[in-house]
């Protein structure tokens, strides 16, 4: 009858339906190309076996990664845990144990008076002045769910595993940028080692011709110096450049959960050095495939359920109990029919007074459910920041890459111009250095250019949520 009232008395399960507070606009930027609704697969995307093979063996062998699939094993032993709750507990029970009673107590006079009695056979008479105790059997607790508090808690738990799954894919995500970006910035610099090296022996060669002039008459030494200098700056810049592939073949090394060791790569022409294409005009309902966004929203819907169950912890609690068993004073008569022992017992247990602990706790719910919020709010702006500035990386990178091409075929143009010029005494030897200068110079901004332009395409494609789909 109580049970029933309680039941019928239920509280309504509050749980909060937040909804985002900014509108999130349809697209990024002005072109978009609504026919557009999914990204490439990774193969599809860097099409480059070597990358690809990379990329395998970072998923498998990488550090944090593993760590990750850790994590998620911790939740899903939450969801195991949890899996239990609402339903009785069975456990078995076997002791064996003694009591003494003193003598001028209830139990010890009254214990002490049944040696006595007429109404008990010798079986049953108590033990002086050590009573043994032997107990087998089971033993049940079952706390009936009356509020929806225990079904609020498994929610919360399966959605934290969902929302450590979502982890998972945006470390994934992530590794994949990081290799990726290792990697074709490895093959630029390869090619820019080359310029190097071809610039060193177009200066090697302009050292040599002003040292013959010299003795000629027709040059000094301040020519020599300068020309020299510019050649040692060239081989230092070399050295600078073979410690950047040093570095970026151990970037890629720890990705892969190894030692630094060299990585074996194609060697690809400056020409072909192409970065992966990707539509520019983008709908921004491609930010669903972002993991983070996943995993914020279930954060969220984590931290409702976590509320409710701070809610519910005010209202009393319904455990039944109970144990059936052999249970005997003498070892002779433990197993005996007669021995056999039960009790159930229900009660209801409700926070009257000093609650602060759940008070604290549902404090702690309350800013636990509006932190998740914000942080939601903040992954989705941050989100479509990203991938808007990325469009705009790429737009202007571009724009600025084919000024640069053209800028750098000039300046190599006048290299061989001013050479000519000054073995026929029409340039001077500041001019080569000059021209020299000017065209190492716009081939290094070129290769920075198209390092950016590939970091740019991969961090469009992780933005859009890619990078984590075999």
């Amino acid at each position: 009858m109580i049970v029933g009232l309680l039941v019928s008395c239920k509280i309504k399960q509050e749980i909060p339906q937040n909804r985002p507070l900014l509108a999130m606009p349809t697209k990024f930027i002005a072109k978009s190309d609504s026919a557009i609704n999914t990204l490439p697969i990774i193969k599809t995307f860097f099409s480059d076996t070597t990358l690809i093979a990379l990329i395998d063996t970072v998923l498998r062998n990488n550090f944090d990664l593993q760590m990750t699939l850790q994590k998620i094993e911790m939740a899903r032993a939450g969801v195991r845990f949890t899996q239990g709750l609402g339903k009785p507990d069975l456990a078995g029970n076997f002791a064996i144990g003694q009591r003494k009673f003193g003598n001028y107590t209830i139990d010890g006079v009254g214990n002490y008076d049944t040696q006595f009695s007429t109404n008990i056979d010798d079986k049953q008479k108590i033990p002086n002045p050590i009573i043994p105790d032997y107990y087998v059997g089971v033993q049940s607790s079952w706390e009936i769910d009356l509020w929806g508090k225990l079904k609020s808690q498994k929610s919360s738990a399966i959605t934290k595993l969902l929302a450590s799954e979502a982890g998972k894919s945006l470390v994934i995500s992530e590794l994949v940028s990081q290799v990726a970006s290792a990697y074709y910035e490895l093959l630029i610099l390869d090619n820019e080692l080359e310029f190097l090296e071809e610039n060193i022996i177009l200066q090697d060669r302009a050292v040599e011709i002003i040292k013959v002039l010299k003795q000629a008459g027709q040059a000094n030494q301040l020519g020599v110096d300068l020309l020299n200098a510019q050649l040692l700056s060239s081989k230092s810049l070399k050295i600078e450049v073979k410690q950047e592939i040093i570095e970026a073949e151990s970037r890629i090394n720890l990705l892969l959960g190894r030692y630094p060791q060299s990585i074996k790569r194609p060697k690809v022409a400056w020409s072909r050095v192409i970065p992966p294409k990707l539509s520019v005009g983008v709908p921004s309902r491609l930010l669903e495939n972002r993991p983070d966004i996943k995993q914020a929203e279930l954060e969220l819907l984590a931290t409702n359920a976590n509320l409710f169950t701070a809610k519910a912890a005010f209202y009393p609690s319904l455990t039944l109990t109970g144990g059936l068993g052999f249970q005997s004073f003498k070892a002779l008569l433990w197993l005996n029919p007669a021995s056999l022992a039960m009790s159930t017992f229900g009660g209801l247990t409700a926070p009257l007074a000093n609650r602060r602990q759940i008070i604290a706790d549902l404090m702690a719910a309350k800013a636990d459910q509006k932190t998740a919020y914000i942080n939601y709010q903040k992954t989705i702006v941050n989100s479509f920041t990203e991938v808007y500035n990325q469009l705009n990386v790429i737009q202007n990178t571009n724009e600025m890459y084919d000024l640069k091409a053209q800028e750098v075929e000039v300046l190599r143009q006048s290299i061989n111009t001013s050479a000519e010029l000054f073995r026929s005494g029409r340039a001077t030897y500041l001019e080569v250095i000059t021209a020299q200068k000017n065209a190492l110079q716009s081939q290094i901004e070129l290769i920075n250019l198209k390092k950016r332009q590939y970091n740019a395409v991969i961090g469009l494609y992780k933005s859009l949520g890619g990078g984590w789909r075999g």
